[in-house]
């Protein structure tokens, strides 16, 4: 039996309203703050055997709620619909460094138009990435394009994991600054 003691009979009382304002600052819409919450508690009572006891309950609590709060955002935006655009870089010899771009919604179901604003949409994306910086340009690729973990690309480039978030930033930045110049 563990040393230390987690009271859930007191976690409305104590900790509710500390993680409501927490989460409503987040994710702006009173109802999902509510839901975050009560998926927090309801986490939390499931975990109770993993709490260790070497932070507060609240930290504790807070930990599950930060992750309550990403899985809610991935949720969210891993259904944009059939505006969304997915691209991946081609690695065969034959057409190494084209760009291929398919519909999420039914990549089968294009019209000559969609074909068209596609390419066009490839080539303006090719266009951006060569107006980066190269370390931009090549932590962009590796991170969003080819989906390389973090740490690899850390090790393959000698940079921290912090300054690779803040190029990553910058990249996307004028990515969607160039992209609303030259596509939209």
């Amino acid at each position: 039996m563990p040393n230390h003691q987690i009271n859930p009979n007191q976690w409305i009382d104590l900790y509710s309203d500390y993680l409501y304002n927490y989460t409503i600052t987040r994710v702006s819409d009173k109802e999902i703050a509510q839901d975050l919450v009560q998926d927090t508690f309801l986490a939390g009572l499931k975990s109770m055997k993993n709490f260790k006891g070497e932070a507060s309950e609240r930290t504790w609590l807070i930990s599950i709620l930060k992750r309550k709060i990403i899985d809610h955002y991935r949720k969210i935006n891993s259904n944009k619909g059939k505006a969304e655009v997915r691209i991946s870089y081609n690695n065969d010899s034959e057409t190494e460094g084209d760009w291929l771009e398919e519909r999420v919604a039914d990549p089968f179901d294009k019209t000559a138009e969609d074909t068209m604003q596609n390419s066009e949409l490839g080539d303006t994306i090719h266009n951006c990435l060569g107006k980066l910086p190269k370390k931009q340009a090549d932590v962009f690729k590796m991170k969003t394009i080819q989906g390389f973990e973090t740490e690899v690309i850390c090790n393959e480039l000698s940079i921290t994991a912090s300054n690779l978030w803040v190029i990553i930033h910058r990249a996307r930045t004028a990515m969607a600054d160039c992209l609303k110049e030259n596509w939209f």
